[in-house]
Protein backbone atom coordinates (compact mmCIF):
# COMPACT_ATOMS: atom_id res chain seq x y z
CA UNK A 1 0.00 0.00 0.00
CA UNK A 2 1.55 3.75 -0.97
CA UNK A 3 1.54 6.71 1.00
CA UNK A 4 -1.73 8.12 -1.27
CA UNK A 5 -3.39 4.35 -0.43
CA UNK A 6 -3.22 5.69 3.69
CA UNK A 7 -3.96 9.44 2.98
CA UNK A 8 -7.31 7.80 0.57
CA UNK A 9 -8.23 4.84 3.49
CA UNK A 10 -7.71 8.13 5.95
CA UNK A 11 -10.08 10.02 4.29
CA UNK A 12 -12.88 7.62 3.60
CA UNK A 13 -12.76 7.06 7.04
CA UNK A 14 -13.62 10.60 8.32
CA UNK A 15 -17.06 11.20 8.60
CA UNK A 16 -19.06 13.80 6.67
CA UNK A 17 -19.85 17.17 8.49
CA UNK A 18 -23.99 17.24 9.03
CA UNK A 19 -25.82 19.22 6.95
CA UNK A 20 -27.97 22.16 8.82
CA UNK A 21 -31.41 19.91 7.86
CA UNK A 22 -29.24 17.25 9.54
CA UNK A 23 -28.28 19.05 12.93
CA UNK A 24 -32.43 20.61 12.69
CA UNK A 25 -34.08 17.14 12.87
CA UNK A 26 -31.06 16.28 15.05
CA UNK A 27 -31.89 19.41 17.71
CA UNK A 28 -35.87 18.49 17.15
CA UNK A 29 -35.49 14.73 18.49
CA UNK A 30 -32.79 15.97 21.27
CA UNK A 31 -35.84 18.56 22.23
CA UNK A 32 -38.11 15.74 22.08
CA UNK A 33 -36.49 13.20 23.82
CA UNK A 34 -36.30 15.39 27.28
CA UNK A 35 -39.47 16.36 26.57
CA UNK A 36 -40.73 12.85 26.97
CA UNK A 37 -38.20 12.35 30.07
CA UNK A 38 -40.07 15.27 31.82
CA UNK A 39 -43.89 14.25 31.51
CA UNK A 40 -42.62 10.98 31.89
CA UNK A 41 -40.97 11.48 35.84
CA UNK A 42 -44.33 13.93 35.92
CA UNK A 43 -46.51 11.77 35.53
CA UNK A 44 -44.56 9.21 38.35
CA UNK A 45 -44.48 11.79 41.01
CA UNK A 46 -48.21 12.56 39.76
CA UNK A 47 -49.49 10.71 43.15
CA UNK A 48 -47.47 13.13 45.42
CA UNK A 49 -48.13 16.26 43.16
CA UNK A 50 -51.66 15.63 43.50
CA UNK A 51 -51.63 14.62 47.48
CA UNK A 52 -49.50 17.69 47.74
CA UNK A 53 -51.31 20.17 46.44
CA UNK A 54 -54.91 19.33 47.48
CA UNK A 55 -53.59 19.61 50.93
CA UNK A 56 -52.23 23.10 50.16
CA UNK A 57 -54.81 24.19 48.62
CA UNK A 58 -57.10 23.68 51.48
CA UNK A 59 -54.84 25.33 53.72
CA UNK A 60 -55.05 28.63 51.72
CA UNK A 61 -58.25 28.56 50.56
CA UNK A 62 -59.97 31.99 50.98
CA UNK A 63 -56.82 33.60 52.40
CA UNK A 64 -55.08 36.18 50.70
CA UNK A 65 -51.67 36.62 52.98
CA UNK A 66 -49.34 34.12 54.34
CA UNK A 67 -50.15 34.70 58.12
CA UNK A 68 -49.14 32.61 61.23
CA UNK A 69 -52.59 30.23 60.63
CA UNK A 70 -51.33 29.39 56.99
CA UNK A 71 -48.19 28.80 58.27
CA UNK A 72 -49.40 26.36 60.83
CA UNK A 73 -51.63 24.67 58.01
CA UNK A 74 -48.36 24.56 55.69
CA UNK A 75 -46.46 22.71 58.51
CA UNK A 76 -48.90 20.05 58.79
CA UNK A 77 -49.08 19.65 54.88
CA UNK A 78 -45.21 19.33 54.90
CA UNK A 79 -44.97 16.67 57.53
CA UNK A 80 -48.42 14.78 56.55
CA UNK A 81 -46.36 14.67 53.38
CA UNK A 82 -43.85 12.73 54.35
CA UNK A 83 -41.33 15.86 54.18
CA UNK A 84 -40.07 15.04 57.83
CA UNK A 85 -40.28 17.11 61.10
CA UNK A 86 -36.76 18.55 60.68
CA UNK A 87 -37.18 19.82 57.19
CA UNK A 88 -40.64 20.98 57.63
CA UNK A 89 -39.47 23.45 60.41
CA UNK A 90 -36.37 24.52 58.55
CA UNK A 91 -38.80 25.65 55.59
CA UNK A 92 -40.95 27.40 57.65
CA UNK A 93 -38.36 29.03 59.23
CA UNK A 94 -37.09 29.95 55.90
CA UNK A 95 -40.70 31.46 55.42
CA UNK A 96 -41.19 32.88 58.17
CA UNK A 97 -37.80 35.40 57.88
CA UNK A 98 -38.56 36.29 54.39
CA UNK A 99 -41.85 37.64 55.49
CA UNK A 100 -40.69 39.03 58.79
CA UNK A 101 -37.80 40.95 56.06
CA UNK A 102 -40.64 41.62 53.18
CA UNK A 103 -43.10 42.84 55.84
CA UNK A 104 -45.30 40.59 53.18
CA UNK A 105 -46.39 37.53 51.51
CA UNK A 106 -49.48 36.44 49.00
CA UNK A 107 -50.86 33.10 49.23
CA UNK A 108 -49.85 33.44 45.45
CA UNK A 109 -46.49 33.37 46.20
CA UNK A 110 -46.23 30.75 48.45
CA UNK A 111 -45.77 27.90 45.51
CA UNK A 112 -42.64 29.42 43.83
CA UNK A 113 -41.32 29.93 47.59
CA UNK A 114 -41.66 27.02 48.60
CA UNK A 115 -40.31 25.36 45.15
CA UNK A 116 -36.84 27.74 45.66
CA UNK A 117 -36.65 26.25 49.08
CA UNK A 118 -37.16 22.57 48.34
CA UNK A 119 -34.74 22.62 45.85
CA UNK A 120 -32.43 24.43 47.83
CA UNK A 121 -32.92 21.65 50.99
CA UNK A 122 -31.52 18.37 48.45
CA UNK A 123 -28.75 17.20 47.17
CA UNK A 124 -27.85 15.45 44.09
CA UNK A 125 -25.17 12.80 43.30
CA UNK A 126 -23.84 13.70 39.34
CA UNK A 127 -21.84 15.99 37.38
CA UNK A 128 -22.81 14.82 34.31
CA UNK A 129 -24.90 12.69 32.14
CA UNK A 130 -22.33 10.21 31.16
CA UNK A 131 -22.32 6.26 32.63
CA UNK A 132 -25.52 7.52 34.75
CA UNK A 133 -23.52 10.07 36.40
CA UNK A 134 -20.75 7.61 37.66
CA UNK A 135 -17.10 8.43 36.75
CA UNK A 136 -16.17 5.42 35.57
CA UNK A 137 -12.48 5.88 34.62
CA UNK A 138 -10.26 4.32 32.14
CA UNK A 139 -8.27 1.31 33.01
CA UNK A 140 -10.04 0.57 36.41
CA UNK A 141 -13.58 -0.92 37.36
CA UNK A 142 -15.63 1.86 39.11
CA UNK A 143 -17.24 -0.47 42.37
CA UNK A 144 -21.04 0.67 43.77
CA UNK A 145 -21.48 -1.19 47.15
CA UNK A 146 -25.42 -1.19 47.01
CA UNK A 147 -27.18 -1.81 50.38
CA UNK A 148 -30.69 -1.13 51.90
CA UNK A 149 -33.33 -4.02 53.50
CA UNK A 150 -34.94 -6.82 51.48
CA UNK A 151 -38.16 -5.66 49.73
CA UNK A 152 -36.55 -1.83 49.35
CA UNK A 153 -35.71 -2.77 45.44
CA UNK A 154 -32.21 -3.32 45.54
CA UNK A 155 -31.36 -5.97 43.52
CA UNK A 156 -34.13 -4.17 40.61
CA UNK A 157 -32.11 -0.86 41.24
CA UNK A 158 -29.08 -3.11 40.24
CA UNK A 159 -30.83 -4.67 37.18
CA UNK A 160 -31.66 -1.26 36.00
CA UNK A 161 -28.64 0.34 36.06
CA UNK A 162 -26.36 -2.53 34.75
CA UNK A 163 -28.76 -2.27 31.76
CA UNK A 164 -28.08 1.25 31.34
CA UNK A 165 -24.72 0.98 31.70
CA UNK A 166 -24.38 -2.65 29.40
CA UNK A 167 -26.67 -0.11 26.83
CA UNK A 168 -24.15 2.92 26.95
CA UNK A 169 -21.57 0.26 25.83
CA UNK A 170 -20.24 -0.27 29.24
CA UNK A 171 -18.51 -3.60 30.60
CA UNK A 172 -20.89 -4.73 33.58
CA UNK A 173 -19.87 -7.07 36.56
CA UNK A 174 -22.62 -8.06 39.11
CA UNK A 175 -21.24 -9.62 42.39
CA UNK A 176 -24.37 -11.71 44.54
CA UNK A 177 -23.13 -10.60 48.05
CA UNK A 178 -26.75 -11.21 48.93
CA UNK A 179 -25.94 -15.43 50.01
CA UNK A 180 -28.32 -15.63 52.52
CA UNK A 181 -31.83 -15.51 50.53
CA UNK A 182 -31.87 -17.62 47.35
CA UNK A 183 -34.18 -15.79 45.46
CA UNK A 184 -32.13 -12.86 45.68
CA UNK A 185 -29.39 -14.18 44.00
CA UNK A 186 -31.88 -16.14 41.15
CA UNK A 187 -33.62 -12.85 40.80
CA UNK A 188 -30.14 -11.11 40.31
CA UNK A 189 -28.76 -13.57 37.46
CA UNK A 190 -32.42 -12.94 35.25
CA UNK A 191 -31.32 -9.19 35.65
CA UNK A 192 -28.29 -9.87 34.44
CA UNK A 193 -28.67 -11.95 31.86
CA UNK A 194 -31.61 -9.22 30.19
CA UNK A 195 -28.60 -6.57 31.02
CA UNK A 196 -25.91 -8.33 29.31
CA UNK A 197 -24.05 -8.00 32.28
CA UNK A 198 -21.55 -10.64 33.90
CA UNK A 199 -22.80 -12.06 37.89
CA UNK A 200 -20.21 -13.68 40.04
CA UNK A 201 -22.05 -16.21 42.18
CA UNK A 202 -21.42 -18.51 45.14
CA UNK A 203 -23.18 -21.51 47.05
CA UNK A 204 -26.07 -20.00 49.45
CA UNK A 205 -24.72 -19.09 52.56
CA UNK A 206 -21.17 -18.30 51.94
CA UNK A 207 -19.15 -15.89 52.86
CA UNK A 208 -20.51 -12.36 50.83
CA UNK A 209 -17.09 -11.24 51.23
CA UNK A 210 -15.63 -13.88 49.05
CA UNK A 211 -18.02 -12.67 46.53
CA UNK A 212 -17.29 -9.46 46.35
CA UNK A 213 -13.44 -10.13 46.76
CA UNK A 214 -14.20 -12.71 43.17
CA UNK A 215 -16.41 -10.67 41.33
CA UNK A 216 -13.30 -7.31 41.77
CA UNK A 217 -10.38 -9.68 40.66
CA UNK A 218 -12.71 -11.18 37.95
CA UNK A 219 -13.88 -7.58 36.55
CA UNK A 220 -10.18 -6.78 36.47
CA UNK A 221 -8.91 -9.35 35.07
CA UNK A 222 -11.34 -8.89 32.55
CA UNK A 223 -10.93 -5.21 31.94
CA UNK A 224 -14.38 -4.11 33.07
CA UNK A 225 -15.88 -0.55 33.56
CA UNK A 226 -18.40 -1.17 36.74
CA UNK A 227 -18.88 -3.58 39.22
CA UNK A 228 -22.05 -3.13 41.32
CA UNK A 229 -22.11 -5.30 44.41
CA UNK A 230 -25.73 -6.81 45.97
CA UNK A 231 -25.33 -6.98 49.98
CA UNK A 232 -27.97 -8.56 52.47
CA UNK A 233 -30.40 -6.30 53.78
CA UNK A 234 -30.66 -7.36 57.50
CA UNK A 235 -31.81 -5.06 60.05
CA UNK A 236 -32.47 -7.22 63.03
CA UNK A 237 -28.56 -6.95 64.30
CA UNK A 238 -27.11 -3.56 63.61
CA UNK A 239 -23.69 -4.77 64.86
CA UNK A 240 -23.65 -7.76 62.67
CA UNK A 241 -24.80 -5.76 59.65
CA UNK A 242 -21.64 -3.02 60.21
CA UNK A 243 -19.44 -6.18 60.67
CA UNK A 244 -20.58 -7.76 57.67
CA UNK A 245 -20.44 -4.80 55.55
CA UNK A 246 -16.82 -3.41 56.70
CA UNK A 247 -15.48 -6.99 56.11
CA UNK A 248 -16.99 -6.56 52.26
CA UNK A 249 -15.41 -2.62 52.19
CA UNK A 250 -11.92 -4.20 53.29
CA UNK A 251 -11.82 -7.37 51.12
CA UNK A 252 -12.70 -5.21 47.90
CA UNK A 253 -9.61 -2.67 48.97
CA UNK A 254 -6.87 -5.45 48.64
CA UNK A 255 -7.90 -5.79 44.61
CA UNK A 256 -8.87 -2.09 44.10
CA UNK A 257 -7.26 0.25 47.01
CA UNK A 258 -10.25 2.78 46.87
CA UNK A 259 -12.93 0.45 46.12
CA UNK A 260 -15.99 0.64 47.41
CA UNK A 261 -16.26 4.14 45.05
CA UNK A 262 -19.13 4.70 46.46
CA UNK A 263 -21.69 3.21 48.67
CA UNK A 264 -25.51 3.34 47.67
CA UNK A 265 -28.84 3.11 49.48
CA UNK A 266 -31.86 1.93 48.25
CA UNK A 267 -34.88 3.27 50.04
CA UNK A 268 -38.59 2.16 49.06
CA UNK A 269 -39.85 5.43 48.79
CA UNK A 270 -43.94 4.07 49.68
CA UNK A 271 -42.64 3.46 53.24
CA UNK A 272 -42.55 7.34 54.22
CA UNK A 273 -41.49 7.65 57.69
CA UNK A 274 -39.85 3.83 57.97
CA UNK A 275 -37.11 5.11 55.36
CA UNK A 276 -36.15 7.91 57.15
CA UNK A 277 -35.41 5.08 60.03
CA UNK A 278 -33.67 2.79 57.31
CA UNK A 279 -31.89 5.42 56.26
CA UNK A 280 -30.68 5.79 59.91
CA UNK A 281 -29.86 2.79 60.55
CA UNK A 282 -27.62 2.00 57.49
CA UNK A 283 -25.69 5.66 57.75
CA UNK A 284 -24.89 4.41 61.65
CA UNK A 285 -23.71 1.30 60.30
CA UNK A 286 -21.60 2.35 56.93
CA UNK A 287 -20.69 5.50 55.20
CA UNK A 288 -23.19 5.99 53.14
CA UNK A 289 -22.72 8.09 49.66
CA UNK A 290 -25.10 8.41 47.85
CA UNK A 291 -29.40 7.24 47.58
CA UNK A 292 -31.69 5.64 45.74
CA UNK A 293 -35.36 6.19 46.23
CA UNK A 294 -37.75 3.38 44.70
CA UNK A 295 -41.22 2.81 44.32
CA UNK A 296 -42.41 6.65 44.10
CA UNK A 297 -44.87 5.75 41.03
CA UNK A 298 -47.26 3.85 43.54
CA UNK A 299 -47.42 6.25 46.22
CA UNK A 300 -48.19 9.54 47.88
CA UNK A 301 -45.29 10.10 50.01
CA UNK A 302 -42.51 11.75 47.39
CA UNK A 303 -41.99 14.18 50.43
CA UNK A 304 -39.46 11.36 51.88
CA UNK A 305 -36.65 12.45 48.91
CA UNK A 306 -37.02 15.92 50.04
CA UNK A 307 -36.42 15.54 54.00
CA UNK A 308 -34.04 12.47 53.45
CA UNK A 309 -31.39 14.39 51.44
CA UNK A 310 -32.20 17.30 53.68
CA UNK A 311 -31.45 15.41 56.91
CA UNK A 312 -28.76 13.18 56.12
CA UNK A 313 -26.81 15.48 53.96
CA UNK A 314 -26.55 13.12 50.92
CA UNK A 315 -27.05 12.94 47.61
CA UNK A 316 -29.56 11.39 45.57
CA UNK A 317 -28.13 9.41 43.35
CA UNK A 318 -31.34 7.60 41.37
CA UNK A 319 -35.25 7.67 41.26
CA UNK A 320 -37.76 4.98 40.89
CA UNK A 321 -40.90 6.07 39.19
CA UNK A 322 -41.75 2.61 37.31
CA UNK A 323 -41.16 -0.80 36.43
CA UNK A 324 -39.83 -0.35 33.09
CA UNK A 325 -35.70 -0.54 32.74
CA UNK A 326 -35.35 2.40 31.57
CA UNK A 327 -37.74 4.35 34.71
CA UNK A 328 -34.42 4.28 37.13
CA UNK A 329 -34.00 7.92 36.61
CA UNK A 330 -30.55 9.76 37.56
CA UNK A 331 -31.86 12.58 39.80
CA UNK A 332 -32.42 16.41 39.16
CA UNK A 333 -33.30 18.83 41.88
CA UNK A 334 -34.70 21.30 39.48
CA UNK A 335 -36.29 18.73 37.29
CA UNK A 336 -37.83 16.78 40.14
CA UNK A 337 -39.64 20.41 42.12
CA UNK A 338 -40.69 21.00 38.48
CA UNK A 339 -42.37 18.14 37.87
CA UNK A 340 -43.92 18.12 41.47
CA UNK A 341 -45.04 22.28 41.01
CA UNK A 342 -45.24 22.17 37.17
CA UNK A 343 -43.35 24.62 35.28
CA UNK A 344 -42.57 27.94 36.79
CA UNK A 345 -44.97 30.89 35.12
Amino acid sequence: MGFFDLFKKKKDNTAPAATPEEQAVEAQEVAREEQAQKEELAEGLQKTKTGFFSKLARAVAGRSTVDADVLDDLEEVLITSDVGVETTVKIINHIEERIARDKYMNTSELNAILRDEIASLMEESHSSQRDMGLEVQEGTPYVMMVVGVNGAGKTTTIGKLAAQLTKAGRKVYIGAADTFRAAAIDQLAVWAERAGATMVRQEMGSDPASVAYDTLRSAVANNADVVLIDTAGRLHNKVGLMKELTKIRNVMSKVIPDAPHDVMLVLDGSTGQNAFEQAKQFTEATQVTSLTITKLDGTAKGGVVIGISDKFHIPVRYIGIGEGIDQLKMFDRKEFVRAMFGDAK
